[in-house]
């Protein structure tokens, strides 16, 4: 069996904000900093790593490099692992987002959110379909024995962990969490394709970085 580690990036300004961060170059803060290293000295610790890719975004980047530096392994960039792509609602706090933009709100209209697509972004079912695509293409490419680390965001991961629970999209988003530079864990049976989530939004190595 193979092992796909998929992580969170680490605190942001706009995580404590609240803020719709999408495809903004938002850097790490010093806890989201402390906690990547905390990440790296974890991963390092439990596994093997053979293989390290990013979103191509700043937050992740800056979370994958310490990690990279741990495991002697440069992160390789991957626009398709990135958060979505919020277009002109980028930067809004989630209240504004929901209260101004009810149609985006799963709560409120369900399925129906998923396929709304803001001005010059993504729908929520688009950025499934380019995580999904990602996945899949990773998993082919896997060597049976490999174990590879994604350094990716939120959205990513409820995607690519709501499709393997086979969970249906509003329950993707709305049943799931991730907390800053989460470590997930993911069987991968090479031959057959078959996924297996192993270890799910795990932060205890970052639990106490307040």
């Amino acid at each position: 069996m193979a092992t796909l580690v998929a992580v969170r990036h680490g605190e942001t300004m706009w995580n404590r904000e609240q803020r719709v961060q999408g495809w903004a170059p938002v850097a790490l803060t010093e806890t989201g900093r402390r906690q990547a290293d905390a990440l790296a000295a974890t991963v390092t610790d439990q596994y093997a790593v053979d293989r390290l890719i990013s979103s191509d975004l700043r937050r992740t980047l800056e979370t994958a490099r310490p990690l990279g530096r741990a495991v002697d392994c440069e992160p390789t960039p991957d626009r398709r692992w990135r958060e979505r792509d919020f277009g002109v609602l980028q930067g809004l706090s989630y209240g504004e987002l929901f209260l101004g933009y009810p149609e985006f709100a799963l709560t409120e209209v369900g399925y129906t959110a998923a396929e709304a697509r803001p001005e010059g972004g993504e729908s929520l079912i688009e950025q499934r379909d380019r995580i999904i695509d990602a996945l899949t293409t990773l998993v082919d490419d896997m060597d049976s024995d490999e174990t590879v680390v994604v350094v990716t965001h939120g959205g990513p991961l409820y995607l690519l962990l709501g499709w393997i629970k086979n969970l249906d999209i509003v329950a993707t988003i709305m049943e799931q969490e991730q907390g800053n530079c989460a470590i997930n864990e993911i069987e991968v049976d090479t031959e057959s394709g078959r996924l297996a989530v192993q270890r799910e939004n795990d932060t205890r190595h970052v639990d106490n970085d307040t």
